[in-house]
């Protein structure tokens, strides 16, 4: 299962996330199994961040892909922070020192800040034109925000948005866009942070698929074809169970149920980012 983007790349639809990763010692080696595991199962796409860890994830994703650089799209973003022209090419050459390649294929601002949309994407275009990133992107931008930016030169990849069963604000105007656009959405915590394995509802439908709860919340944000999925999995099990979402397709009832269980927006909300 993939997913175009409009470069006319095509990327998995189910990557891995790293946020929260590195940040114990006691659980390194594990984390990195965890992820080159989830290379063997195909979900090459990996995102990361300079935010992560204070870079930390960005040293244990370096660590995880030593030797299998280019089986990955390798994904981090810059803080808003560092996003003027220059301070975006400084925070990017960091975060390749940090992971140990060449190049990004793919690097998003993180959410906006106080520098404006097209003093990053100079640095984006200089990153480019150095052979630093493939392509660029963003994270946490809502609609208002996306229109100003496709106004400007250059082709944004992705819009990085919190989006799951209990976060469904987004399909009132934001992913309809996205899908007009034909500029993909890139999930984060698609199972809210694992609060949704607790769902009853979630179980009933599991059930019936004899799957995970894990499975079914994937399964339904990948159930739209603009729109990939980055949960984070730091063991090598949850990987694993993560990845057989891949074969799981839900029915009309099953989404009648989850509809019931975790109403879609009735009218415009602001973009919610964790």
């Amino acid at each position: 299962m993939t997913v175009q983007l409009p470069s006319g790349e095509t990327v998995p639809a189910l990557g891995m996330g790293t946020w929260m990763m590195a940040e114990n010692p006691a659980r390194r080696d594990e984390e990195v199994r965890a992820l080159r595991t989830g290379l063997d199962l195909g979900l090459t796409l990996v995102d990361t961040a300079e935010m992560y860890g204070g870079g930390a994830a960005e040293s244990l994703v370096g660590e995880a892909i030593t030797g299998r650089r280019d089986e990955v799209f390798l994904v981090s973003k810059v803080l808003p922070g560092n996003a003027s022209a220059a301070g975006t090419v400084r925070a990017c050459e960091a975060s390749l020192s940090r992971l140990g390649t060449d190049r990004l294929d793919l690097y998003l601002l993180h959410w906006r800040g106080r520098f404006p949309l097209a003093e990053t994407l100079d640095g984006f275009a200089a990153l480019a034109e150095a052979g630093k990133i493939r392509h660029w992107g963003v994270s946490n931008l809502d609609l208002t925000d996306m229109r100003e930016l496709t106004a400007l030169p250059g082709f944004c990849q992705t819009n990085q948005i919190l989006y799951n069963l209990t976060r469904r604000g987004p399909e009132h105007d934001l992913l309809p866009w996205h899908a007009e656009a034909g500029i993909p959405v890139m999930a984060y915590s698609p199972v809210e942070q694992g609060r949704l394995l607790d769902s009853p509802v979630l179980a009933s439908v599991a059930r019936r698929h004899v799957a995970s709860a894990a499975q079914v919340a994937l399964a339904w944000v990948l159930r739209l074809p603009f729109v990939t999925a980055i949960p984070k999995a730091g063991t090598v099990e949850h990987v694993r169970d993560n990845a057989r979402a891949l074969g799981l397709v839900l029915t009309d009832e099953d989404l009648a149920e989850l509809d019931r269980a975790f109403p879609p927006p009735r009218g415009p909300q602001p973009l919610e980012m964790l």
